[in-house]
C-alpha cells in the first residue's frame, strides 16, 4: 500500500507599505515561509519581477529542492551498493520561459554534480546511479520538463 506524506507551511505576506495593492508598484513581493520549528526564510521574488535580490525567490528554492532531493537519494543509493561519498556538490542550473502573457515555467533543469569516492573501480557504478536516483526523487518525479544531470565522479 502506498504510504502518503503530509507537508505543511505557513506563508506570510510581508509586503503592504501601508495602502496594500492598490497599484502594481506600491508594494513589495516580499513573504516568509514559517514551517514549524525551522527558521524564518525571507522571500521575495525574482528581481525581474520587482523583487527583493537580496531575498531567495521560488524559482530559486524550486531548484534548491530537485537539487537537494537529487542528491538524497543519490547518497542512499550509494550508500546501500557500498559506494563511499567523501564530497558532493552540485550546480544546478534551472531555465525559466517567460511567456508573452506573463506566465512562466520552467523548460528545463541541469543537475551538474561533482562527487567525490574512495574506491575508482566503482566510478562507473556511481555515475549510473544519477538516473536511478532521478528516477526516485520525489521532485523531479513532479515535473513535467527533464531533469538532466551532467556528472562528474572522481577519486
Amino acid at each position: 500500500m502506498d504510504k502518503i506524506h503530509h507537508y505543511h507551511t505557513h506563508l506570510v505576506w510581508t509586503g503592504n507599505l501601508g495602502t496594500g495593492t492598490d497599484a502594481y508598484r506600491k508594494y513589495e513581493r516580499s513573504h516568509e515561509i514559517h514551517i514549524q520549528g525551522k527558521p524564518i526564510i525571507k522571500a521575495s521574488s525574482d528581481p525581474s519581477f520587482r523583487g527583493d535580490a537580496s531575498k531567495h525567490n521560488p524559482e530559486e528554492l524550486f531548484l534548491a529542492a530537485l537539487s537537494g532531493c537529487h542528491m538524497l537519494w543519490y547518497l542512499h543509493l550509494c550508500s546501500e551498493a557500498k559506494i563511499i561519498v567523501m564530497e558532493y556538490t552540485d550546480d544546478a542550473i534551472g531555465n525559466m520561459i517567460e511567456e508573452q502573457s506573463g506566465a512562466g515555467r520552467f523548460s528545463e533543469v541541469i543537475l551538474k554534480p561533482q562527487v567525490k569516492i574512495t574506491d575508482s573501480s566503482k566510478i562507473l557504478e556511481a555515475e549510473a546511479l544519477h538516473k536511478k536516483a532521478n528516477a526516485m526523487c520525489f521532485i523531479a518525479n513532479s515535473c513535467n520538463f527533464p531533469v538532466k544531470h551532467e556528472v562528474v565522479v572522481y577519486v
